[in-house]
């Protein structure tokens, strides 16, 4: 029988590169790879590479510049909105957040997964935590109804997680804060598709999906929000303090920040965020055609929340899922298995994964259903 090692040749992409579809530090382009390897021993005619440029040179504030500028007229950020390049990740966003947003008053949480919750369990240590929905019922396969929804109207901010990469679960409308500051994880949908910033009060999104390499993570606040955080709070947990010194209060991973704008400036050239939501809808819509053509894979998101990023499933029966990421990976398709907390298979399919990637796996997928189904 032909194997799937046989057929690589004809699964890897036009590049000759394998299709990578990990979570996260997820594939970049092939284009900005190649900006990167250009540039890497001499940044401009400097000389340098850009791994050895100081933060406080005029070559780097040029970078700064280029990257916010960038980044704001993709997302359309109002004047009224500071843009901060900080680190830590996501994860540090947690605690940033109730530490300068949620100072003496309680603060609502939708719990849709894994991330969300992992952002209760922070904010709880710091802040009265009122959640407001939680999706355990569905198995967090869905998002709670909104008319099911018990919010705190008095609170400081609603919190929500857009898509959750584990569970494969996303919200593709922004849910009624009732007028308080809508705060938005969007770590793994940023630049996927227009937003409005002028609902939300604050979005946060670490930069290893959409906008790069990890090391850097970008926050937009709405500037009336910055006030004294609690009492107690470590300056550099203070988004002011960021601010103040236009995110270079230590040293910055100055190569993300770099990684990152060029990944703004690909997205620019192929047309903006309209552009990405149409590229981003289609992928998706492929692959979920694939998994509802039988009863072979199974997906187990409701369909109005399915995420168009990050597509979870499972093979009818299980016992083939080993079999089938070990041909996958045979044949040029990486990093499918699922995450560790919930095994079967996960396709990421962020703004750097080109449709043809995505037809590669369909057409695996229906050749692995005729051989095994």
């Amino acid at each position: 029988m032909k194997t799937a090692l046989n057929r690589s040749a004809s699964v890897a992409g036009s590049q000759g590169r394998p299709w990578n579809f990990a979570a996260g530090p997820a594939m970049l382009p092939a284009e900005v790879l190649e900006d990167v390897r250009a540039e890497l021993l001499d940044y401009r005619g400097s000389g340098q590479s850009v791994l050895e440029i100081g933060h406080r040179t005029e070559l780097f504030r040029g970078i700064v510049a280029e990257t916010e500028a960038t980044l704001r007229e993709l997302l359309a950020i109002p004047a009224d909105y500071a843009v901060l390049f900080l680190q830590g990740g996501a994860t540090l966003q947690y605690a940033m957040v109730p530490l300068n947003l949620g100072v003496g008053r309680r603060c609502n949480y939708l719990i849709t997964g894994h991330w969300s919750a992992k952002a209760v369990q922070e904010a709880e240590q710091l802040c009265d935590v009122h959640i407001a929905a939680d999706g355990e019922q569905s198995g967090y396969t869905a998002i709670p109804p909104p008319e099911s929804w018990r919010l705190d109207t008095q609170g400081a901010y609603l919190h929500y997680t857009v898509n959750e990469t584990i569970g494969g679960v996303e919200f593709h409308v922004q849910p009624d804060s009732a007028g308080l500051p809508l705060v938005a994880d969007m770590t793994s949908m940023i630049l996927s598709r227009p937003v409005d910033v002028r609902r939300f009060g604050l979005i946060y999104a670490s930069a290893q999906k959409n906008l790069g390499i990890a090391g850097i993570t970008v926050v937009v606040v709405r500037r009336d929000l910055l006030r004294a955080p609690k009492p107690g709070t470590p300056s550099l947990l203070d988004y002011r303090t960021h601010l103040e010194a236009s995110s270079l209060v230590n040293t910055p991973p100055v190569f993300a920040w770099y990684v990152a704008g060029k990944m703004l400036a690909w997205i620019k050239r192929l047309g903006g965020l309209s552009a990405m939501a149409e590229r981003n809808r289609r992928k998706a819509e492929q692959l979920y055609a694939e998994l509802d053509r039988s009863g072979f894979y199974l997906n187990r998101v409701a369909r109005e929340c399915r995420s168009w990023m990050n597509v979870p499933f499972s093979l009818k029966p299980p016992a083939l899922e080993a079999r089938f990421l070990a041909e996958a990976e045979g044949a040029g398709l990486l990093n499918l298995v699922g995450h560790r907390s919930a095994g079967g298979v996960r396709a990421s399919l962020y703004n750097a994964m080109p449709e043809e990637g995505v037809r590669a796996l369909t057409e695996f997928m229906r050749d692995f259903e005729r051989r095994y189904g």
